[in-house]
């Protein structure tokens, strides 16, 4: 659900804002229960820049400080049945996560496919029930199974189809290798031995959010992006000219050509990709 705010402030006049009621440590809009402390790490803000302190990702710097959840990609626990105690916000993810308490005593971080309730049991195993928020490889998997957290490489942990609203298909076995349909439209090929999760990933009503006022994009660490056409000549190749245009050949401050043009280096392998996304 999508909450509306009076215009009582010009900053509240366009927010529009996801509903949390489904967390289970909010009360009022708020966290009244700290994360778990265990899984907490304090995350070092490099505001964009490298190791030789040069801006490599523009755009980046400020924002509220925040820690990183350590969250549990792998699921290398096998047979081992997890209840789950609470579901969090993460500032560092679009989606929610799931706090799971296994029964050997660990607590462990996954992110909260949607539908998942405190108090639903999951596990890491090969047998039924293909329950929301089981994690499996890809072999036992029934076809037309509705997935996310998708392993590359078997054991390396989920790397793909990880943020909020997202899900991938399964759609054949053979050969050893899965073919899935991935939220970009992008069919591929997946070892079968990769592991994945049952259901979709939580909070679909991301991407509906409106910001409403820069402060709020500042508290994310964003900072404001100028259009090249608005610079100098010196500035950014879209830069200068009399009156206003739209600088001709799109391109990057550094003349990189854009919108379009394919940047994909050429040492990586296409062959698992069966379909290519923009066919």
């Amino acid at each position: 659900m999508m909450k509306k705010f009076r215009p009582i402030t010009a900053g509240q006049r366009h927010l529009v804002l996801v509903e949390r009621d489904q967390l289970t440590r909010v009360e009022g809009g708020r966290a009244t229960v700290a994360p778990e402390k265990s899984l907490l790490v304090s995350k070092i803000r490099t505001n964009g820049r490298n190791h030789h302190g040069h801006i490599t990702c523009r755009h980046k710097g400020g924002g509220h400080k925040q820690f990183y959840r350590l969250i549990d990609f792998k699921r290398e626990k096998e047979d081992i049945a997890a209840k789950v105690a609470s579901i969090e916000y993460d500032p560092n993810r679009s989606a929610y996560i799931a706090l799971l308490n296994y029964v050997d005593g660990e607590k462990r971080y996954i992110i909260a496919p949607q539908n998942l309730k405190v108090g639903d049991v999951v596990s890491t195993t090969d047998k039924p029930p293909f329950s929301i928020g089981t994690c499996m490889k890809l072999k036992f998997m029934p076809l037309g199974s509705t997935i996310h957290n998708i392993e590359l490489i078997p054991g390396q942990g989920a790397k793909m189809v990880r943020s909020a609203g997202l899900s991938a298909q399964l759609m054949a076995k053979s050969d050893g290798l899965i073919t899935l349909r991935m939220p970009s439209g992008e069919i591929r090929l997946v070892n079968e031995d990769c592991r994945a999760t049952f259901g979709v990933v939580s909070n679909p009503e991301h991407n509906l959010r409106a910001v409403g006022k820069a402060g709020r994009s500042r508290w994310l660490g964003i900072r404001p992006t100028v259009r090249g056409t608005a610079m100098n000549p010196v500035d950014h190749p879209h830069g200068g000219g009399e009156g206003k245009h739209n600088g001709y050949i799109p391109q990057t401050p550094w003349a990189q050509y854009t919108k379009g043009y394919k940047t994909r280096s050429k040492k990586k392998s296409t062959k698992m990709i069966v379909k290519d996304r923009r066919k």
